[in-house]
């Protein structure tokens, strides 16, 4: 018992499943409940709201988790110097674990669209044509996230590989998934504004409440993902020639 008491404040994973994860989902369905509390019965469509901002989470959630997942399964198996000792070029490994996570996004995007009608008889795709662009922005918000939180692995170990799991997550309270950005606070709010994935939710409620598309919010979206990304893969790069200066024997 000692032992593990010893190495749990140097562990990032148990401290995150300790604070980190019960303080998320507290902020979370708290800001949540209370927006259900003051709207009552104001919001139309309430539950295929809350389920639609849930499927498309997941866009987000998955385009990020192939990224570094895929990293960290190269670390786990000791493979990360065969592997770039390779032929192989920093831009074909981005190239391969992107399209990698646009088809495994797509195979849980269409299970999670599929389940939501056979549990709840809720159909996403009421959205019509207009989920393709929210698919895309936020398919870019993931990799850039992804890419962001690869790039200090790769630097620093799997020592930090908690932020695999943990990194994504903390943009969910500020991309406004179930509430409108409005019901955040001041300060939250202006950090929401820099999020590109608030302005899809937001978009996305829009339509489905009053069928009107708010085309400035996915265009700010679109705007701030192609800076996002295109930072995370100057990001990344930088931290890995570092990474091959210090020696990427190191990591394994």
């Amino acid at each position: 018992m000692v032992r593990h008491l010893y190495n749990f404040k140097h562990n990032l994973e148990r401290l995150s499943e300790s604070f980190y994860w019960p303080a998320l989902d507290i902020v979370l369905w708290g800001l949540t409940s209370r927006y259900f509390q003051i709207n009552n019965q104001k919001t139309n469509n309430l539950v295929l709201v809350v389920l639609s901002g849930l499927v498309f989470w997941q866009i987000v959630w998955r385009s990020q988790y192939e990224i570094t997942v895929n990293l960290l399964e190269e670390l786990w198996s000791h493979n990360l110097v065969n592997l770039f000792a390779t032929p192989l070029t920093v831009n074909e490994w981005l190239l391969a674990v992107l399209s990698l996570g646009i088809m495994n996004m797509l195979l849980g995007l269409v299970f999670a669209i599929l389940l939501t009608w056979v549990l709840y008889t809720i159909n996403v795709l009421v959205l019509g044509w207009w989920i393709l662009p929210f698919l895309i922005s936020l398919l870019m918000t993931g990799w850039w996230a992804g890419l962001m939180v690869a790039g200090l692995i790769i630097r620093y170990g799997h020592h930090i590989q908690a932020l695999a799991w943990t990194g994504v997550a903390l943009l969910a309270p500020f991309s406004a998934i179930y509430y409108p950005v409005s019901s955040l606070p001041t300060w939250a709010q202006k950090v929401s504004h820099c999020i590109p994935s608030s302005y899809v939710f937001e978009a996305m409620r829009e339509f489905l409440t009053n069928q009107q598309i708010l085309l400035p919010q996915l265009g700010i979206s679109f705007v701030l993902n192609l800076i996002y990304l295109c930072l995370s893969i100057v990001f990344f790069k930088y931290c890995f020639r570092k990474s091959q200066q210090l020696g990427l024997s190191r990591l394994e």
